[in-house]
Parts: C-alpha cells; sequence; structure tokens
C-alpha cells in the first residue's frame, strides 16, 4: 500500500497476494467453465434456429447448475463468506433469484432498481441479524389512530439485537454505496430499542479504469473524505456495497484504518451481488470480516467487472455525472429527492453533520 499526496494506493498483486493455491485452483476452474458458458452466449445472441437455441439453453442452464454448484463447494467450509442462497431454505432461494433477476435486467430503470436495492438490504440484514442467538424481546407500544370507545394501542415485539447492532458504524464507499448505506442504517433503527442511528464515514475510493483487473489500482482520496478516525476504533464497521467486484476497495480502506491504528471490533460487508474473486480476496486479506451476499456470480472479465453481473450499480442507482461536472455529496443526495429525503431523515442527518464537522 502506498500514500502519494494524501492518496492510498492498493495494486491487485498485493489483493493476490493473499490467496491461497488452493484459492487459485478454485479460480482457474471457474474460469474454465465460464469460458464455455460464453460460447453458449455466442450462439444464442447469433442464432437463427429455434431449436439451436433450445438445445443451447439446456447447455447454458447445465452449465449455471455447474458453477453453483462448485461455488457451494468452494464456501461451505469458508465461514467469512455468507451466500443467502447457499446457507438459507430452498424456500426462501426463489424470492433472492426473481429479485437479482430483476436487477440484472437491462429494463429495470431507476426507481424500480432502487426498490429492489432496498428489498435486497432488508434481505440482507436478516441474513445477518435474524439468527442470532438468544430468546430475549424488546417490546414495543405504539399508539393508533383507533380512538372510539378509547384510544388505543397495540403491543409488538421483536428480537433484542441491541448489543449486536448499537456498536456499529457505516462506512460509505462512494457513490453507489451511499443510498444503500442510508438503507441499512434505517434497518438499525428500526431494530434497535433505543431508535440507534449509525455514525457515518465517507470514503472517496475509486479504481483507475484505464487499467485491468490483473494490474488495478485502487486510490483512496483523503482530502475528498469525510470520518472521525477516532469514532472507527474498537466499532463494528459496516459496509454496504451493492457489488464486490474485486475486494479491493474495502481492502484499501480497511488497511488504511489498520495502518492509522484504528482496529475494528469486526468488519462486515454486504453486497447484493459478490464475485467469487472479490468474495475470497476479502475474508483473506482482512481479520475478523465476513462478506455477507445476496447472491455471488462466478468471475471477473478483464477490465474487473462481475460477469454477468448488472451494470454500473453506481449509475443505475444515481445516474451518471457529467464528465467535467462530478456531483459532490451533497448534491447526490439532492438528486435522490423528497420521498427518499424523507424516509431516511435521520441517516440523512447523521451524513450532513459528518461532511460539515470534517470540512477540510
Amino acid at each position: 500500500m502506498l500514500v502519494r499526496m494524501n492518496k492510498v494506493i492498493l495494486k491487485a498483486e498485493d489483493l493476490d497476494g493473499y490467496l491461497t493455491g488452493a484459492d487459485r485452483e478454485y479460480l482457474s476452474r471457474m474460469d474454465k467453465v465460464y469460458r464455455e458458458v460464453m460460447s453458449s452466449f455466442s450462439i444464442l445472441s447469433t442464432s437463427r434456429l429455434e431449436r439451436e437455441k433450445e438445445r443451447e439453453e439446456e447447455n447454458l442452464i447445465r452449465l449455471f447448475n455447474e458453477m453453483g454448484t462448485l461455488m457451494q463447494e468452494i464456501c461451505k467450509d469458508e465461514t467469512g463468506m455468507q451466500v443467502y442462497s447457499f446457507i438459507t431454505p430452498q424456500e426462501s432461494h426463489a424470492e433472492a433469484s426473481r429479485l437479482i433477476a430483476k436487477l440484472r435486467d437491462v429494463r429495470t430503470e431507476n426507481q424500480e432498481f432502487i426498490y429492489y436495492i432496498q428489498r435486497a438490504y432488508e434481505m440482507l440484514f436478516r441474513l445477518a441479524y435474524g439468527g442470532m442467538p438468544g430468546t430475549n424481546k424488546n417490546y414495543f407500544i405504539v399508539k393508533t389512530p383507533v380512538t372510539i370507545p378509547v384510544q388505543n394501542y397495540a403491543v409488538h415485539k421483536i428480537p433484542n439485537l441491541d448489543d449486536n447492532i448499537e456498536n456499529t458504524v457505516m462506512c460509505v464507499m462512494l457513490r453507489g454505496a451511499l443510498l444503500p448505506s442510508m438503507i441499512f442504517s434505517k434497518e438499525i433503527q428500526e431494530y434497535s430499542s433505543h431508535g440507534y442511528v449509525t455514525p457515518f464515514a465517507l470514503f472517496k475510493i475509486w479504481r483507475d479504469d484505464t487499467k485491468h483487473e490483473h494490474d488495478m489500482e485502487y486510490i483512496l482520496d483523503l482530502d475528498k473524505s469525510y470520518f472521525n478516525l477516532e469514532m472507527l476504533h474498537d466499532k463494528d464497521l459496516i459496509f454496504a456495497d451493492p457489488m464486490n467486484a474485486t475486494g479491493g476497495s474495502l481492502v484499501t480502506v480497511v488497511h488504511y484504518l489498520l495502518a492509522e491504528g484504528i482496529k475494528p471490533r469486526s468488519i462486515r460487508f454486504f453486497n447484493v451481488i459478490a464475485a467469487l474473486k472479490g468474495a475470497i480476496r476479502a475474508v483473506r486479506a482482512l481479520e475478523n470480516c465476513q462478506v455477507f451476499t445476496l447472491w455471488m456470480d462466478p468471475v471477473l472479465n478483464e477490465a474487473a467487472y462481475i460477469m454477468p453481473g448488472l451494470g454500473d450499480a453506481g449509475d443505475r442507482i444515481n445516474g451518471r455525472d457529467g464528465k467535467y461536472h462530478p456531483r459532490n455529496i451533497i448534491q447526490l443526495i439532492a438528486d435522490y429527492g423528497a420521498n427518499i429525503a424523507q424516509l431516511y431523515r435521520a441517516q440523512l442527518r447523521e451524513i450532513e453533520d459528518t461532511v460539515l464537522n470534517t470540512q477540510k
């Protein structure tokens, strides 16, 4: 990891140094199967014969089932990787599969895409915290609109998760991670008996897309990041990013924090889709790190994009910036509109406070 002009840089070769021989063998096997998959893609996209298409669709289903079995084999003994469709009951898989299909679909536009992202992070919260041990409950008494013949109230109970969620900080790797982080923070607030609103730490990090997957560089710009280092020590750090392609951004941020003497109590990375390689890299490079993902995709292409993937999640959530006028954090939040601002108003106040109180 290098530091230049207040920028922290991590290289792909540093990440690959954490992979074991077994990891490399698994990844090689997956690449081999996916090359067959791409041959099927070529036939399906060019053939005009229905019978040939049907035969190739059957072959594609077989290959995807083969890759799914291989990924389950890789993940079964790795407690650091928790994949929704691998560890939940069979009856839950259809919900995840349909949701991911909608997010992948090129026809899914901005507002619908955001709706499915919200659903995805509700599912990921349940995956991580729904099975926590203990039988204690938190009780809520709520006042209802019914007043005849007297004011009515209702009693509700939920699992007591306070010890698990009230030490958390949301670490945002901008841009596509901003709204998912707000969604996840809202889930924590709703399950806290004290209405705990997570602090936020905002990191400006990007990867050099002029490079390829094997020589990629990840750049953390400290001058355009907003965080309080002391606030991160001994905390449960949560990173909510829709896509985990290479794991490079997460590892860059955490290694920077460690170099500054910050020791997190735990690190949890929540993804809608994670590439196999990115998930493995993250748990190998970071101690006490867990990757929770709704879906796992098999490979990366040369540009380090997930295949089959769902495109640029940040652009599909936020829209694209102008080439010469990228939006700052406040402009990005403003573009979410009144509905998002009202729904996540407590989170927005925390983000605003973080930006204004850590301005450089």
